[in-house]
């Protein structure tokens, strides 16, 4: 496998938002602390997304002691939330299962999401990550759970793979819409230093000390042909990935991971495949 590293950390505070890299993290049994304990829902309940609403990649959450989120976006006043009491849940439908959240206790909160978004919206914490939501029941282990992530803690990828990716866009026939940055992905970990696509074979990792599960392939979305910078939407990378990458049914770029052990990753520890 080589001198495989990891190359860079990203939490998101608020699912949807914009990335956050970090130059360590403390992984947590559901994934990184702080990634996606936020979310926003619409009227109905159902999480909101970059899928419906693009400009949310241009929402910035950063974390603040103790788990509350200071959120600001462009012509947005910046707002600090605190974390909720746990005084009441309200139902969260998350790709159809319904999920207990704890709704932000000041009103600004949700006025200030839904000003920007030009929608009702609602600001959302998960309370309690080990017993709200467990994993997907066919890809997961007795006992695990996951954020408002979009199934598993973790979401792993790797820089050969992202440069063997562009180059396939380079080739097609929307090459000027490449080469893609990593953000378009929005992983967790970035890995360098492995061979593009090893990580398809991958089953257990380890970064640093700490152990993981690589429980399947990631299956991409719409979110991937978003700009997050600009939050404007093209055809790359599905076009390609549909061409080039179509496994079980999926269009696949980068694996999940479940932690199998608690503990601090940090940028430029090494990565072990233990199978």
């Amino acid at each position: 496998m080589g001198n495989t590293l990891l190359q860079s950390i990203h939490v998101h505070p608020v699912k949807a938002f914009r990335a956050v890299a970090v130059r360590e993290a403390v992984v947590e049994p559901w994934g990184l602390a702080g990634d996606r304990r936020w979310t926003l829902v619409d009227d109905g309940g159902k999480v909101v997304t970059q899928r419906q609403q693009p400009r949310l990649a241009l929402a910035v959450a950063a974390l603040l002691p103790g788990g509350g989120i200071r959120v600001s976006a462009p012509g947005a006043n910046p707002l600090t939330v605190p974390v909720p009491r746990p005084a009441g849940t309200i139902p969260v439908e998350i790709f159809g299962e319904k999920v207990e959240g704890v709704p932000a206790e000041d009103p600004a909160a949700h006025a200030w999401c839904s000003a920007y978004l030009g929608a009702g919206t609602r600001l959302v914490h998960m309370d309690d990550p080990a017993t709200r939501r467990p994993v997907d029941p066919e890809y997961a282990l007795p006992g695990e759970t996951v954020t408002f992530a979009d199934g598993f803690p973790l979401l792993l990828t790797s820089d050969a793979s992202l440069d063997a990716l562009n180059s396939l866009i380079s080739q097609g026939t929307h090459r000027g819409e490449g080469p893609l940055p990593m953000n378009r992905f929005r992983p967790n970990v970035v890995v360098t230093g492995s061979p593009a696509w090893a990580e398809d074979g991958w089953r257990r990792i380890a970064v640093g000390d700490v152990a993981f599960r690589v429980a399947k392939l990631c299956g991409r979305c719409v979110v991937t042909t978003t700009d997050q910078d600009t939050a404007v939407r093209g055809r790359e990378p599905l076009r390609s990935l549909g061409r080039h990458r179509h496994i079980d049914g999926k269009l696949a770029f980068g694996q999940t991971l479940v932690p199998l052990s608690r503990g601090t990753i940090r940028v430029g520890d090494p990565v072990t495949v233990l199978e």
